[in-house]
């Protein structure tokens, strides 16, 4: 059996589950609004492998999180969601999390949907600001468009990409020290458990599939890809 210190980078959990975690080295807990941000904050209290993160959902009513960004690891997820067609009101939300993150030095994790290139478009309006793109979905076209932001930031890939043959050539096309792997469990199951329920442990897949895409051993996918998530998240 292989002994596991992998980093989930998104994932949302109400309570801590012990084998839901495994023998994982970090969680990142991103925030959907206020409540679940501050309950991450909780949990983080309760175990060391628990990095919180706080943020409001670009489809969550505004709720002011100003207070509690000084006691995260993260600011997000946050960005914008056009699916159900154009809401500029999401920009004004945005942008404050963008300062927050820049006044507490934190990194971004941004939520794209339908919207990565006005994402990208308002990133460039900020200097200092790092962070992943979460749930990727900008196809090969757009991974310049994310690099050109700066170093510091980075792709996250999910479960799907277990299951969506598409999302495997994007993912062969991102550089190695930019990918970081995550659940965003409940959702996303990767195969073999797809059409159950997420877990943080099931992270194990997509290293277990990004290994088998770069014809690497798994112990030094997971270096490098847990080294890209330590950069960005300031883990040791």
């Amino acid at each position: 059996m292989l002994e596991l210190h992998m980093i989930d980078t998104h994932a949302h959990l109400e309570t801590i589950v012990p084998s839901d975690l495994g023998d994982l080295k970090y969680i990142i807990l991103a925030g959907s609004e206020r409540s679940d941000s501050i309950k991450n904050l909780e949990l983080a209290k309760e175990d060391k492998r628990i990095i919180a993160a706080v943020g409001i959902h670009p489809q969550s009513p505004f709720e002011d999180i100003s207070d509690l960004a000084k006691d995260a690891r993260a600011i997000g997820e946050c960005g914008l969601d056009y699916s159900r067609g154009i809401d500029e009101s999401q920009i004004e939300l945005f942008r404050t999390q963008i300062e927050l993150a820049q006044k507490y030095k934190l990194p971004l994790i941004i939520h794209a949907r339908k919207a990565v290139d006005e994402v990208i478009k308002i990133l460039k309006d900020y200097k200092d600001i790092r962070g992943v793109f979460h749930c990727y979905a900008g196809g090969k076209k757009r991974i310049k468009n994310v690099l050109e932001l700066g170093e510091n930031w980075y792709f996250g890939i999910d479960g799907n990409l277990t299951y969506e043959i598409g999302l495997e050539e994007v993912v062969m096309n991102i550089s190695k020290d930019r990918l970081i792997l995550e659940t965003d469990c409940p959702w996303l199951t990767p195969i073999p458990h797809r059409g159950e329920t997420n877990k943080p442990i099931y992270v194990e897949y997509v290293y277990e599939k990004v290994a088998q895409m770069w014809k690497m051993d798994f112990k030094e996918v997971e270096k490098i890809i847990d080294g890209n998530a330590k950069k960005l998240f300031g883990l040791m």
